[in-house]
C-alpha cells in the first residue's frame, strides 16, 4: 500500500511537472525578444522566439528600423515601441534591444556634410555617423537643427547653460557671386561674401556627436 502511495506521488510530482511545463510555452508562445542590429545606413532585425515568428513581421520591422534610424527625431525608445507596436498587429509581445558599434541600446544616424564650413576637417558631400546623445563636450563635432538651415555640422565651442554655441572650422570669408546695384545715381557691381555660420542654439537642438568621418 505504501508502495502505491509513492507511485501515486510521484505520478502526481511528473503530472504538475508537465503542466507546468506546458503553460509557460503557452504562455510564451507568443512574447519575442527583438534585436534591432544597426551601424547607422543598415538595419538587421532578429526574433528570437519559442516557436518561428511571421517573416512578414520582421520585414515590416525592418523597413520600419531604417527608417527609424534614418529619422532625425527618432530615439532609443521611439524605435523600441514602434517594434512592439508591430509585434501587437501580429498577437506578439515584443522585448526589444539596439545593438550598434556603440553598443547596447546606443542610436546611430548618418548624415552627410553639406558646404565647405568645416574644411578642412570634414569636406562637402561627406558622409558621416553620428551617435544620438545628449553627452556631449566642448570640442566635439556636432550635428545640430537650425531653425533656418535644417541640419548642420558644427564644432561644439561653448556651453552655457542651456544653450550651445556652435563654430565652423572653416574661418575664411568666402565670395560667392556678383551683384549690380544702382546707388547715387551709378550702377556699379558689388562682391557677394558669405561667412560660415557659427550659432548659438538650445541645448536640445543638438542631435548628436559625429563619430565616424
Amino acid at each position: 500500500m505504501k508502495s502505491n502511495n509513492k507511485w501515486l506521488i510521484a505520478g502526481l510530482i511528473v503530472l504538475i511537472a508537465v503542466v507546468a511545463s506546458a503553460v509557460y510555452v503557452v504562455e510564451n508562445l507568443h512574447n519575442v525578444g527583438i534585436t534591432v542590429q544597426t551601424n547607422g545606413t543598415s538595419v538587421n532585425v532578429k526574433a528570437s522566439s519559442v516557436l518561428p515568428v511571421p517573416s512578414a513581421m520582421i520585414t515590416e520591422m525592418n523597413e520600419k528600423a531604417l527608417a527609424d534610424v534614418q529619422d532625425e527625431d527618432s530615439t532609443v525608445s521611439s524605435v523600441k515601441a514602434d517594434m512592439q507596436a508591430i509585434a501587437k498587429e501580429y498577437n506578439y509581445t515584443a522585448t526589444v534591444t539596439i545593438q550598434s558599434q556603440f553598443g547596447k541600446d546606443q542610436l546611430p544616424m548618418p548624415a552627410t556634410v553639406n558646404g565647405t564650413s568645416m574644411l578642412p576637417t570634414l569636406q562637402d558631400g561627406q558622409n558621416l555617423i553620428l551617435l544620438k546623445t545628449d553627452n556631449y563636450k566642448v570640442g566635439d563635432i556636432v550635428v545640430a537643427k537650425h531653425p533656418d538651415y535644417g541640419l548642420i555640422v558644427k564644432r561644439l565651442a561653448v556651453i552655457n547653460g542651456s544653450m550651445v554655441y556652435l563654430k565652423s572650422d572653416n574661418n575664411k570669408t568666402e565670395v560667392v557671386g556678383t551683384e549690380t546695384i544702382y546707388e547715387n545715381g551709378y550702377y556699379q557691381v558689388v562682391t557677394i561674401e558669405k561667412t560660415p555660420l557659427s550659432t548659438w542654439l538650445p541645448r536640445e537642438n543638438i542631435i548628436g556627436v559625429v563619430k565616424d568621418y
